[in-house]
């Protein structure tokens, strides 16, 4: 999540946006889940997402709510060289088989060319996240 995003999505109504883990003894400041969007996600969070690898607390969330049956969209950011990658691939389908909507192919997110990246933060598609996560839940 971009910057600017991370700070709309703070000033929304409602419980605030987690990013770090309860300290022991500490209230649990929110309630549970009810579905997780994972965007933009990398490969290297798809990597060690499907490893198991939850060395953050953000990888610890989502492959904890894979575990718990919710409903979960991912929405990859990588270029087209990434993507190549045998390993990217293998990711891909292994969370889609877990049940991970992941958007990713003709008519969803594609991967972009290699160094174009940053022309590509501006017109990320958010609201595919949103909206797959909505078809996800019905």
């Amino acid at each position: 999540m971009s910057f600017s995003t991370f700070r709309r999505w703070r000033r929304r109504p409602g419980a605030p946006v987690r990013s770090d883990w309860r300290r022991a003894g500490e209230e649990k400041r929110n309630p549970p889940a009810d579905a997780v969007v994972v965007a933009p996600m990398t490969m290297n969070t798809a990597n060690k997402w499907v490893a198991g690898i939850a060395d953050t607390y953000a990888l610890g969330l989502i492959a904890e709510a894979v575990g718990l049956g919710l409903p979960v969209v991912a929405l990859p950011f990588w270029s087209t060289a990434l993507d190549s990658h045998p390993a990217t691939r293998r990711s891909v389908r292994t969370l889609s088989g877990a049940g991970v909507r992941v958007l990713y192919g003709e008519g969803e997110w594609q991967p972009h060319a290699p160094g174009t990246g940053a022309e590509r933060r501006e017109s990320y598609p958010w609201h595919l996240a949103l909206e797959g996560l909505s078809v996800q839940e019905k």
